[in-house]
This record gives structure tokens, sequence and C-alpha cells, in this order.
């Protein structure tokens, strides 16, 4: 039996190399007639057919080769979630309009904030555009526990039993001699499975935010590699009709948030890297819930990827967390609804005088940012962690207050080192933190030192 004649025989022969013919045997062994499946499916009278299938399941294995997560597999999905229900090349028009609120937006910043604009020029991105520039940092998060999900994932496929519509049984294992080293296992093509299931799911997530994006600061945390802003037209039009607000004042408002990020994240350049770094110590510590899991992959059945990645939404993640991650996901939380304060602020006085509607503009971004919606229940489904900034009215009005009582330097000053920063106990008490801050009353010894050295005197010897 020849590879030409033979269909099946070309395809075992793309799976498993030199050991197509015992794949081949072992087929015959179970009571499979690999002559009448050819026919019956249509591959011997159909080369086009066959290339399809060659074509697919070359996709399938070889792609994912050496990986746990099927990264190739994972941007193909985003870019085409990404493009659902149509993602139209930016226009000029739409850019030059994107590029103006731009503009607008940084020289009303820059009566309100000493900190500097992007020195990159800004750019307005279509869905696909932002998938590109955003999922390496996608993979950076998101991808270690992406891993471990892939190996649970790939262990149970790989020690479950075969599935019971496979034609014929395995009494007692494999035959001898096939399942040694370099032999033929049915379960190998299982445990490729895995690193396609992890790669369409990573993929689904992004797609979906990528839906949702105005710009690459949307969660609070920057997801382009350097300090740029970027805005998103599709998505400025669409928050634009359910406010039924002038479109130019919507895109206006959106333009003062995004920038105002990005000047926050180039002034305390340590702030990226801490986010980052705080998510991956949460990230670190989870751990999957292996009968969870288990139970996800029975009611999804083997030969199904995509019912399988849907499975990974279904909480398999244990829901105990340790008093690490507690602690962590704790700062998370202060240091988002931090951020997401001084944005608050900063832009409601930069757009005071020029947006008469940011009132209802700025409700309906709180209550997006606050009950979360597509973006930040992907993002959930990723890492088990809801990226909410639960505390921010608290920290709006602490920096609002701070500005009125000390001045906007002394407010953004506040960023200028991790530690002057506001905890979760000083947002209990924001009053009391703003009046010491004021006063000039460092909280503790720390806080003291601190403050001596970034002023530059000499240490205390007392």
């Amino acid at each position: 039996m020849t590879d030409e004649s033979t269909p099946w025989m070309r395809l075992l022969r793309e799976l498993f190399g030199d050991d197509a013919e015992a794949a081949l045997e072992e087929m015959k062994r179970m009571g499979v007639d690999p002559d009448q499946l050819a026919a019956t499916s249509g591959l011997a009278a159909n080369p086009a057919m066959m290339d399809h299938v060659l074509r697919q399941m070359r996709a399938l294995v070889t792609q994912s080769d050496g990986e746990d997560v099927n990264w190739k597999l994972a941007h193909d999905v985003a870019r085409g979630v990404a493009a659902q229900g149509g993602d139209p090349t930016v226009t000029a028009a739409q850019a030059n309009a994107h590029r103006a609120a731009v503009s607008r937006a940084e020289l009303w910043l820059d009566a309100v904030t000493s900190f500097d604009p992007a020195r990159l020029q800004p750019r307005v991105w279509s869905r696909a555009e932002w998938v590109e520039a955003t999922l390496p940092t996608w993979k950076t998060l998101a991808g270690p526990v992406a891993v471990s999900v892939s190996k649970a994932l790939s262990g149970i496929l790989g020690d479950a039993p075969l599935p019971d519509d496979l034609p014929g049984d395995l009494p007692g294992g494999l035959p001898e001699g096939l399942d040694a080293p370099g032999g033929f296992d049915p379960r190998a093509l299982l445990r490729t499975v895995s690193p396609t299931v992890c790669g369409m799911h990573m993929g689904q997530a992004a797609g979906e935010m990528a839906r949702q994006a105005f710009g690459g600061t949307d969660l609070g945390i920057p997801l382009l590699s350097e300090p740029r802003v970027a805005l998103l037209p599709r998505a400025v039009a669409e928050f634009a009709e359910g406010l039924e607000i002038d479109e130019d004042d919507v895109r206006s408002y959106l333009a003062l948030r995004e920038a105002a990020h990005v000047r926050l994240f180039g002034a305390a350049p340590w702030l990226p890297g801490q986010l980052h770094a705080l998510i991956g110590r949460y990230a670190s510590g989870i751990t999957i819930d292996l009968e969870a899991l288990e139970e996800a992959v029975r009611d999804a059945g083997f030969g199904d990827p995509e019912k399988l990645q849907q499975a990974l939404n279904r909480g398999i993640f244990a829901s105990h967390h340790t008093d690490e991650q507690k602690e962590t996901l704790e700062r998370i939380e202060t240091l988002l609804a931090l951020i997401e304060g001084w944005v608050d602020d900063v832009t409601v006085r930069a757009a005071a005088p020029h947006l008469p509607q940011i009132g209802p503009m700025r409700e309906m971004m709180r209550r997006r940012r606050a009950a979360g919606g597509p973006a930040e229940d992907t993002f959930a489904n990723l890492l088990d962690l809801e990226l909410r900034p639960r505390r921010m009215r608290d920290a709006s009005a602490l920096w609002a207050a701070l500005a009125a009582q000390a001045g906007p330097e002394d407010r953004d000053a506040v960023w200028s080192h991790p530690d002057l920063l506001p905890t979760s106990q000083d947002l209990d008490d924001w009053r009391g933190w703003v009046d010491r801050r004021v006063a000039g009353e460092p909280a503790d010894d720390v806080d003291r030192e601190l403050e001596r050295l970034l002023r530059g005197d000499a240490p205390d010897e007392s």
C-alpha cells in the first residue's frame, strides 16, 4: 500500500512519520478499515479535501510542537474575534479627527498637571492593529497561567481512557512494543490538543478585549510596550451612541482619559513594572482545580477543541486564595483605584471648561469600571482576577481634596515613589490622610526617613 494510493496513509505519515505503518496496523487491529473510511469521507476521490485535512492537522500538531500554548493560533483567533461584525481600516478622516482630539486633550491637561505628555506620536487603530500591539503584553501577563492550564489539561487528556466512540477496544493497554518511546500511542493525539485549546482561549480573550477597548489603558494597566496614546474609533463611536452625546465631545473625553493615563505612566516609570509584577505574583499562586477541569473535559468531549476552550470558562481555578494572594489582590485593587481616581480627578478638571456634558460621561465611565464589562470578565477568566478599582470614588475624592488643599503639584508629587502612595487603610480614612499630608506629618519613621532621603537631607544620627 503506497502513500499515493491511500489517503489515510498520507495522513498518518504526516502525523507519525516513520511510525505511520505501526499506526495503520493499530487502526486495523481496532477494527478500523482505512479504505472504507477514505471512501466514506470522500478523501479518496477528492485530493483537494485531503490537502485541506493535512493542512489542518499540521496546524494543530506541528504549530504547537514544543510549546505549551499555541501562540500563533492565539494570534490568529484574536484577529478573527476582533474582526467579528466588521473591522474596517481607519480612514484618513477618522485618524485626523482622533489625532485632533488628542492634541486638544494634551493642551487641556497642561493646565491641570505638570506631568509631561508622551513624546511618541498618537496612534489611531483598527481592532486588528490593537491586537498586534497588545498581544505581547497579554502573553507576559497571562502566559504563565495559560501554560499551567495547558500542562494540567495535557495530563488529563493524556492519562484519560480513550473516548468510547473509538472503534474497538484496547484490553490490557497498548500492544507490546507500541507503547515504547517512539512507538504509536493513540493518546499522543489527545495530548496535542491542550496547546491548541489554550491558544484558542488566549486568542478569544484578546479578541474580546479588542472589541471593547478605547485605547491601551482601559483596564488601568498599560497594555502597550511604550508610553503612547492610542484610540480606536469604532469603540469611541459605539460608546457615543450609548450616551446620546455629541461624538466629538465623547472623543475628546476619552482622549483626555487615555492621555492622562499615559502621562501618569510616563511620569512614574516604576508604576507599569509594579503593576505587572503584582499581577505576576498573584498569578504565580493560582492553583488549578483538577476535578473541575476534568469534569469540563468530560462534558466537552475529546474531539472538539472549541468546546474544550469554552469549558475553560467554567471556574477551573481553585477557589481558595492564600494569605499572600489576598494581600497581593488588595494591593492591586488599591493601586488600580489610585490610578483611576487620579485620572478621574485630572480629567474632570481639564474637561470642565470645555465639555458641558462631562458629568454624564464621567458617571457612565465610573459605572463601566466599577461594574466590569466583557473586558474585565475576560481577564477574570484568564487569571481568576477581577481588575476593578473598587475604591475608585474614595481615591478620586482623596486626589481632589489634596489638590484643593495643597495644589496640583503636591498631588502629583505623591507619585514620585511607591512608598508615598496611600494604602488601603489610608483610603478608609482618606480625609485623615490628606490632612496629615497637608500638615507635613509622615505616618511613621519609615515615611520620615523616605521623605528625608527624597529631600537629600543627611541621615538622622539620633
